[in-house]
């Protein structure tokens, strides 16, 4: 049965903090919904109300665009262990820019300095909770392992490397799939 709170408690927090994966949820008012998988170590508890992830460089970047034009925002987990169990946070997100103050600022809690920070960061997002939501989870199967793949720091090491990481955030990471800014580039 469903439980809510308003905001997280340390059990809540000791479950995010085993997780591997994690999934955002985000929609501008037109076009389309978009929903992320994301993974590494990029997910902050900064407080029970306040959480951040480290945003990647990717193909696209829906979330940015999304929560400027519509700052309603979920983030789920759920286990894939033995004890079932799905966590979603409900709130307002933000990007936050690594390079303004606020940005440089935050970024020791995600890893650092800049250049400690996870290979091909771009922003952080940035949510304020306003609810928290538990569930079952009996549906979702039971994953062994799991380890966490070496493609994109790969990729986003040779980029920074050549100095073609800024170049791509402008050339694939400026508009949103249905052309909507996302603040990057």
């Amino acid at each position: 049965m469903a439980a809510f709170f308003d905001r997280l408690d340390p059990e809540h927090t000791e479950f995010i903090g085993q997780q591997l994966v994690f999934f955002t949820a985000s929609a501008a008012t037109t076009g389309r919904l978009n929903l992320s998988p994301k993974g590494m170590d990029a997910f902050r508890v900064l407080g029970p109300s306040t959480v951040g992830y480290l945003d990647l460089t990717g193909s696209a970047s829906e979330t940015s665009a999304h929560l400027l034009d519509d700052n309603r925002f979920v983030i789920m987990f759920c286990s894939f262990g033995p004890d079932p169990l799905i966590l979603r946070l409900y709130g307002s997100g933000r990007a936050v820019h690594l390079g303004s103050e606020e940005g440089r600022a935050l970024a020791p809690s995600f890893g650092g300095a800049d250049s400690e920070l996870l290979p091909g960061a771009r922003q952080l997002i940035m949510m304020d909770i306003t609810s928290v939501q538990t569930s079952c989870g009996f549906g979702v199967p039971i994953f062994e392992g799991g380890t966490e793949r070496q493609q994109l720091r790969k990729w986003a090491n040779a980029k920074v490397r050549m100095g073609e990481l800024e170049s791509y955030w402008e050339d694939r990471n400026s508009t949103s799939i249905d052309g909507l800014p996302t603040g990057i580039g």
